[in-house]
């Protein structure tokens, strides 16, 4: 009988929150998946391993409501119903109506207006010091979000609290502050989008809340894919730009400008380079063998993404910023059937939003050191200060 590989992976280290890839790639170098005892679960390095975990039906998400229950009730209620947290039958059944509604050309309905708001934002700027995150990369994506749902413009700087004190949940060990702030948040943030969710009922909008309070979900899903679509339609935004911008100038390697559905090789790059989601968790339905270990149904595997993503087997050169790099197999959006159905407005907004910036301030350069959110697991800068030479 072989033994099964361990790893003594620090997830909660500030030296990881700081540098994840020294480490991941000094375990990833030893096996491509272990048992990690400190959270009880397997992690998968490599980039065929991990793609296998986020491929494989029969690791699944499961959500398990955390405790104390009555304590955290509104933060349980939001994640119970949300299709990203539910397998099979279940998951078909939420996803597919967000599915039909992003269908209808929404996202390419958005492009002329993430111009605009690209316009807007930089045009107030101060272009010898601003913070290409606060001023910039965060307000733009939460304003095309929150107009694809309809929810009032006058709401925005709430839903990006709301997001910040929820998605921090997602840490390894979120304390009693970090839980309290997520259950107010997720009262508030419930509280507001089930408030509109009853208005378009009463009068729908060309909107996507209205499309999805016509369909057959309560108003509990509806709600619930509201709060996931805002926060999942921003958070990864938000990071990707964030990290991205900041790699290529500390690289030296801002693009040049080129329209902004031109982009794309720099923005699959940007995706990769500084993975926003570093951790992404899957629980066993039965026992599966991955990358020659055996999970046992039950047992939970975590997917390292940011240590796929520079995974030498899968990409040449992958501590490298490679603006043109073609191919680039990276699972920034996930795989399998929970592959991220906002990927297309993600994309977009990213290669607009780019595109704009370098056209409108070429020449950017880093005027300190970027700050970090200090979470690992949503990995990000909470500011990053520029100045156009």
């Amino acid at each position: 009988m072989r033994s099964v590989p361990t790893t003594s992976l620090d997830l909660g280290s500030a030296e990881l929150v700081a540098d994840p890839y020294p480490q991941l790639a000094e375990h990833r170098a030893r096996h491509a998946v272990a048992w990690h005892e400190a959270s009880g679960r397997f992690l998968a390095f490599s980039h065929a391993a991990v793609g296998e975990v986020l491929r494989d039906r029969r690791l699944g998400r499961l959500w398990r409501d955390r405790e104390p229950l009555d304590v955290l009730e509104p933060f349980n209620l939001l994640h119970r119903n949300q299709m990203m947290e539910n397998e099979q039958a279940v998951h078909t059944r939420l996803r597919r109506p967000v599915s039909r509604a992003f269908n209808r050309g929404h996202v390419e309905r958005l492009r002329p207006r993430v111009r605009e708001l690209a316009r807007e934002l930089l045009d107030r700027v101060d272009p010898g010091d601003f913070d290409v995150v606060g001023d910039y990369a965060e307000p733009l994506p939460v304003l095309v979000i929150a107009e694809l749902l309809g929810v009032p413009a006058a709401h925005t700087d709430d839903l990006r609290r709301w997001s910040q004190a929820i998605v921090r949940m997602y840490e390894v060990a979120p304390d009693a502050e970090v839980q309290a702030a997520a259950v107010a948040a997720a009262t508030d943030f419930a509280g507001l989008v089930r408030e509109l969710v009853a208005e378009r009922r009463r009068t729908p909008s060309t909107d996507l809340t209205s499309d999805l309070a016509a369909t057959e979900l309560s108003d509990d899903e509806v709600v619930a894919a509201v709060v996931l679509l805002l926060n999942a339609g921003h958070e990864a935004s938000v990071n990707v730009f964030g990290n991205g911008l900041a790699a290529m100038l500390r690289h030296g390697l801002v693009p040049e400008p080129v329209p902004g559905p031109d982009a794309g090789l720099a923005v699959e790059e940007m995706l990769r380079f500084d993975s926003a989601l570093q951790l992404f968790e899957r629980t066993a339905t039965e026992d599966v063998e991955v990358a020659g270990v055996v999970v046992e149904a039950g047992q939970r595997i975590a997917a390292l993404i940011g240590s796929a993503h520079r995974d030498p087997v899968a990409f040449a050169r992958p501590d490298e910023l490679l603006l043109d790099r073609d191919p680039n197999p990276h699972l920034a959006f996930g795989a399998g059937v929970h592959f991220c159905l906002g990927a297309p407005l993600a994309r977009m907004e990213l290669a607009e939003s780019l595109t704009a910036l370098v056209a409108t301030y070429p020449g950017l350069e880093l005027l300190e050191e970027p700050r970090s959110r200090g979470t690992f697991v949503l990995r990000g800068h909470s500011s990053v200060r520029v100045r156009a030479q």
